[in-house]
């Protein structure tokens, strides 16, 4: 990381002034889970600060939590998203469906709201950033590349949080999305390679994204909540598929073929 998102400590140069603007930038979703700070000489330079302070204010940060520096490797942002379900409630998510689809309820009632503040507050930078996601989108479909669909897929949402310009709400989601890719929840390859799904997907996207862009609040909630809605029927009616393949390739595993399965003729 360069040190362009850090500024120069106009006033009191104190570890304090330091540790307040780095809080900040973690806070607002600017420095990001594991991120790699500049080195000290560099930060000294850019606060205007002595190597001292800095050394002080990195304490005090990694004190908290925030920051976490490894012997020869660099200061580093601590993985602050893993922190906000605790051990226990991921293995407890993981292993009962219930909390899918209590997931699934949380998702389009929050990016509904999320996606119309979006549209009223979303900058011009906010704005260029979705729509280059959409255009990955649209060329990962078009390859047939589900890996790199998945992937922009969850980049789009987070990109919708950070146009809404709610700190809670980017943390709270970041977080759902972290559990979303590591298939805590569900595998999205389920929805994904379920029939028709990838057109219907990328569609809703552009829907959300278009009304994003124009600033239209209501169509942008409508787009977010219809999208949610049809990934948990999606997900429903792929699992239901699914249990049928399991349960007839277990029932020809225990019967054999089908020319096995006619019924015995006694001579």
């Amino acid at each position: 990381m360069t040190s362009d998102v850090f500024s120069r400590i106009e006033h009191a140069r104190t570890a304090d002034a330091i540790v307040q603007q780095v809080e900040l930038l973690i806070l607002e979703g600017i420095l990001r889970s594991g991120d790699q700070l500049p080195g000290e000489r560099e930060l000294s330079r850019t606060f205007d600060v002595s190597r001292p302070i800095v050394r002080e204010a990195l304490k005090v940060l990694e004190n908290r939590g925030l920051l976490i520096s490894r012997h020869g490797g660099g200061t580093f942002v601590a993985d602050l998203i893993g922190e906000v379900f605790s051990q226990p409630v991921l293995n407890l998510i993981s292993r009962h469906r219930r909390a899918t689809h209590d997931y699934l309820e949380y998702r389009r009632e929050i990016e509904a709201t999320t996606a119309g503040l979006a549209a009223q507050r979303a900058t011009s930078v906010d704005k260029n950033r979705l729509s280059l996601i959409v255009d990955g989108m649209k060329e990962a479909h078009g390859k047939d590349d589900f890996d790199g669909e998945a992937a922009l897929d969850v980049a789009f949402h987070n990109a919708i949080g950070e146009a809404a310009h709610n700190i809670i709400l980017l943390h709270t989601l970041r977080s759902c999305y972290r559990l979303l890719s590591d298939g805590v929840f569900f595998n999205r390859a389920l929805v994904y390679q379920y029939s028709g799904s990838r057109d219907h997907l990328l569609a809703q996207h552009v829907a959300i994204h278009d009304a994003i862009i124009s600033g239209r609040v209501e169509p942008a909630q409508k787009a977010a909540s219809r999208h949610m809605e049809f990934v948990a029927q999606t997900l429903r009616e792929a699992e239901q598929a699914n249990d049928w393949e399991r349960v007839s390739d277990l029932r020809q595993r225990s019967h054999g073929s089908i020319r096995d399965q006619g019924p015995a003729v006694s001579k």
